[in-house]
């Protein structure tokens, strides 16, 4: 059973590319824009049904341009890379909050069992 812990208060700090949710009595985090990128909830990203979704990697500099309200349950973010597909919804983004260590290590080790990396590709052109 959902106990939908929505946020009162919702900050992007784009400078820093974090979003704080502030919960109210002093329960207050920040998630880097990296992070809820790579932990959408889209099918692109996790896959249909939870299995077989794409890795993102080469996020680092990812920022989140817009949050949308999805009813009252959750938010759209639209990020710099052209990724809008994912909807938070009040519990995801509360477990992501109080495991974002664990899932930022998870994260971590997979790019560099991949060999991946962080940083964005970068193309020279002359």
């Amino acid at each position: 059973m959902s106990n939908q812990k929505a946020p009162v208060n919702i900050q992007l700090h784009q400078k820093s590319r974090t979003l704080e949710l502030d919960y109210g009595q002093g329960e207050c985090y920040q998630l880097g824009c990296e992070f809820l990128r790579v932990h959408s909830p889209s099918a692109e990203v996790r896959g249909h049904g939870g299995a077989g979704g794409e890795l993102p990697v080469g996020k680092n500099l990812v920022n989140i341009t817009a949050i949308e309200p999805v009813g009252h349950y959750a938010i759209q973010l639209v990020f710099s890379d052209g990724h809008d597909s994912g909807i938070y919804s009040w519990d995801y983004l509360y477990d992501l909050c109080q495991r974002r260590d664990e899932y930022w290590q998870a994260y971590l080790d997979a790019i560099a069992k991949l060999g991946k990396r962080r940083d964005p590709v970068v193309i020279w052109s002359e």
